[in-house]
């Protein structure tokens, strides 16, 4: 019986609680809590050059959130990020075009930043080798 009643939405005393929702919430699509290694620099030639290897915080399918101790970044500026980042010859590793959108102090003197993914650089690759798959 005790189980039950942790696992009801109304309390003992019959009113329902609220949920805390934030009033600012203005992401459209979900985020997970992984955490995959990328590389940031800096898209704009102009800006002082800096390569950011850190780890994800949040993801999700338009945006990333992580924390970095580079103090180069901005609002509005735009990245080239990879991701998943590795070095090997036979990584799955994509570049992006990003806009960072937050850029936030954090309690441990780190900078939250937040970006939004703005498209995919490169071509798909597709590869012919000279024959089809069509009978004559």
């Amino acid at each position: 019986m005790a189980t039950q009643e942790l696992m009801s939405k109304t309390p003992q005393n019959g009113t329902p609680s609220q949920r805390a929702t934030s009033q600012n919430e203005r992401r459209g699509n979900r985020r997970c809590k992984i955490t995959q290694l990328m590389r940031i620099r800096p898209s704009d030639p102009e800006k002082e050059p800096f390569e950011d290897l850190r780890g994800t915080m949040s993801v999700s399918r338009t945006g990333v959130y992580f924390q970095t101790s580079e103090a180069g970044y901005e609002l509005g500026m735009r990245l080239f990020v990879t991701m998943p980042y590795s070095q090997g010859a036979a990584s799955m590793s994509r570049e992006f075009l990003a806009e960072v959108v937050r850029v936030e102090p954090m309690p441990n003197g780190m900078t939250g930043i937040g970006f939004k993914i703005l498209m995919e650089m490169g071509m798909p690759t597709t590869r012919s080798y000279g024959f089809t798959t069509q009978g004559k």
